[in-house]
């Protein structure tokens, strides 16, 4: 799914929850823009990663849905980094030093939660599903594009970035504030396999596993 398609299925789907809304909770409906960090890791035995830190933006709504349950949707972005342990065994004058060598993906999200209100406007906890779309998990440097990745002989940085693009995540979290002004705590798991486009490379014959992991604390601003 490419960006453009992304934005146009939020729109529609943004205009559709948005008029049941309008139409059955007319006494509060919600839109914001929302900012601010992440922690982003890939749990895998497969590689030896260390988590990255890196920005989210995004539209979101938060619209009522029956008694104190919200539904939250909208569009996020994401840009993030992660390290990949490696060394550089092409130059004899290295000392073979292992290193985390740097990557950065970006990525779209549309998300779908419910809210459970727990003090009305003010405190709620949210859980839903996210689907993510990411680019490719690019080397911040070339440099590092023939360094051999940690427990491979052949396995190159460069050979790992071409990563599953289409992702589904499980998230959770707490959002707490006041009517007009919150800060949010969200976890997400990503149930699909983001390595699994590695398979098809066949890689060291190696059956790549990983599953994204993603914090994002952030302050939503409503209208």
């Amino acid at each position: 799914m490419s960006l453009k398609k992304l934005l146009f299925v939020t729109v529609v789907f943004s205009v559709s929850i948005q008029f049941y809304a309008q139409r059955n909770y007319n006494d509060y409906n919600r839109i914001g823009i929302t900012g601010g960090l992440n922690l982003f890791d890939i749990s895998t035995s497969d590689l030896t990663t260390d988590s990255g830190s890196g920005i989210y933006a995004g539209f979101t709504t938060r619209g009522a849905f029956y008694n104190n349950f919200d539904l939250i949707y909208g569009i996020g972005f994401n840009s993030t980094e992660v390290g990949v342990l490696g060394r550089n065994l092409t130059d004899p004058t290295s000392t073979f030093a292992e290193q985390y060598i740097d990557y950065r993906v970006q990525s779209a999200q549309i998300t779908l939660l419910a809210s459970c209100n727990i003090i009305r406007h003010h405190l709620s906890i949210e859980a839903g599903p996210i689907l993510n779309v990411s680019g490719k998990l690019k080397l911040k440097s070339d440099s590092f594009e023939d360094h051999i990745l940690d427990g491979y002989t052949t396995l190159r940085a460069k050979d790992i970035q071409d990563i599953t693009k289409v992702n589904f995540h499980l998230a959770g979290g707490i959002t707490a504030g006041l009517e007009q002004f919150r800060v949010s705590a969200q976890y997400q798991y990503g149930v699909t396999n983001t390595l699994n486009k590695l398979n098809e490379a066949q890689l060291e014959n190696t059956d790549f596993e990983g599953h994204t992991s993603l914090f994002i604390f952030s302050a939503i601003f409503y209208f």
